[in-house]
């Protein structure tokens, strides 16, 4: 029998969401990814639906990192008869584990909340999965090593290589009958305030490759200056200046920040409350793994120490009524849940207050509504106007522009049967493979959800 890989995308394909790619082979069933999609309702939905494979032949899941578009389906995979290993990097598997409890947690709660406020459709509501579930997925973790190749079986290895981003992402290379499969998970930024530079591949037969930013260049800002101005604006106006902001990477990189214009006499000393139950314990993630970032540990104790952490959400409340000017820090990114609803459902409508946008928001979720320019916003079933400030600052993303993306191809030496652009919409996934073609007249597909391909090996 000759050997063959059916390749099914289940996830962001087309779409910047639920990354899932199962790889089908004569001697293993490999799941890259196991995210969860977000956003808008359509995309969320599809959470709820059946995956058009066998659950049960999936011998194993390699996780790129552990952000919830790529980790956050797990729970729901055991629950439909997964019992193999979920292999990722250590730092991985521990933001993975906080992600998983956290959205378990929230899920949770709002379900109880919808069915005791009566504001959904659904009787009852129900959680996607509990906390319980997730108890039970982290028996499945097993650590992987990077930079060394592994075997899954006799004609299959893989290794994990560093990849910026978040602490612990990497993208996965799998060599499949001397086949290379290479994935790319989401690519990180060069000169990052946290985490050391991107590694990148040297050879791909088949490249699978994140798009996000895939029609883009990051601004040319001056991030500390843009933030310490804003600063500034919220002590003249006695107001908040309210960070939305993604619990890994994205806070702890907030918080630096923030001390370091603090430490140059840049800002005065504005409390500071960082209000992440996920975020707290991300910053733990990089006390347990100093050799994934390059903070040094006395410059992270001094950052730690220079903001108030909200530890329960009696304190959120103390935190609202304080009257101080101040800055609020809190989850998450793309204003769908967390915390961060309390504090906008109280500031939105009060003009002294400012908001700032700092990464990348999806279709169909507030902090994109926001960023548009929505008159009002919802929160909880009712509408509140937005009279507050909204600035966005997008060169503090945590993915690749289109310059960083095909700075990372360039060092590939073969040229690959196919590149497949994933995790992307659909004006980024076009303009890339544009570039791409142009650049280095490799052969660019962009799949469809659900597309399945195969190819013999």
């Amino acid at each position: 029998m000759k050997n063959y890989a059916n390749i099914h995308f289940l996830g962001a394909s087309g779409v910047v969401t639920g990354s899932k790619y199962f790889l089908e082979t004569s001697e293993a069933n490999i799941l890259v990814d196991c995210g969860m999609f977000q956003g808008l309702k359509e995309l969320r939905q599809l959470n709820w639906e059946e995956l058009p494979i066998d659950v049960e032949t999936i011998d194993v899941v390699l996780l790129t990192h552990g952000h919830l578009d790529h980790v956050g389906y797990l729970p729901k995979l055991i629950q439909k008869g997964f019992s193999g290993k979920i292999i990722g990097t250590a730092p991985t598997l521990a933001i993975a584990e906080i992600i998983l409890k956290d959205s378990a947690k929230i899920q949770e709660e709002e379900a109880e909340k919808a069915n005791k406020e009566h504001y959904t459709k659904h009787h009852p509501a129900l959680p996607f999965y509990t906390e319980k579930d997730v108890e039970r997925t982290l028996r499945f973790f097993q650590v992987g090593i990077q930079d060394i190749w592994l075997n899954l079986s006799e004609h299959i290895t893989y290794r994990f290589r560093y990849n910026g981003h978040i602490i612990g992402a990497t993208f996965i290379e799998l060599d499949i009958n001397g086949k290379r499969f290479v994935f790319s998970g989401d690519i990180g930024r060069w000169d990052d305030y946290l985490l050391n530079d991107p590694k990148t591949p040297e050879w791909a037969d088949y490249l699978f490759v994140e798009s996000t930013y895939g029609n883009k260049l990051h601004p040319e800002e001056d991030v500390e200056d843009i933030l310490a101005q804003l600063v500034l604006d919220t002590i003249e106006k006695q107001g908040n200046l309210i960070i939305p902001s993604f619990a890994v990477e994205r806070l702890q990189t907030l918080i630096y920040i923030l001390w370091k214009l603090y430490k140059s006499n840049k800002i005065p000393n504005i409390p500071i409350f960082i209000d992440s139950p996920m975020g707290n314990n991300v910053l733990e993630v990089f006390k347990r793994f100093p050799k994934w970032h390059k903070l040094p540990m006395q410059e992270y104790d001094a950052m730690c120490n220079h903001v108030n952490i909200v530890q329960s959400f009696g304190e959120t409340w103390e935190t609202i009524d304080d009257p101080r000017p101040k800055i609020i820090i809190a989850g998450s990114g793309m204003v769908t849940g967390g915390r961060v609803l309390t504090y906008l459902q109280q500031f939105i409508d009060v003009p002294s207050t400012n908001v700032l946008l700092v990464g990348y928001q999806a279709e169909g979720t507030r902090g994109r509504q926001l960023k548009d320019g929505a008159h009002e916003i919802k929160f909880y079933g009712r509408y509140y106007p937005v009279k507050a400030t909204v600035k966005c600052l997008d060169s503090l993303s945590a993915h690749a522009d289109q310059d960083d993306l095909l700075h990372w191809l360039r060092t590939i030496k073969n040229i690959p049967e196919k590149v497949y652009l994933v995790h992307g919409e659909p004006p980024a996934l076009d303009a890339f493979r544009l570039k791409i073609e142009s650049e280095f007249g490799w052969k660019v597909t962009i799949p469809k959800l659900l597309d399945t391909e195969k190819v013999m090996l």
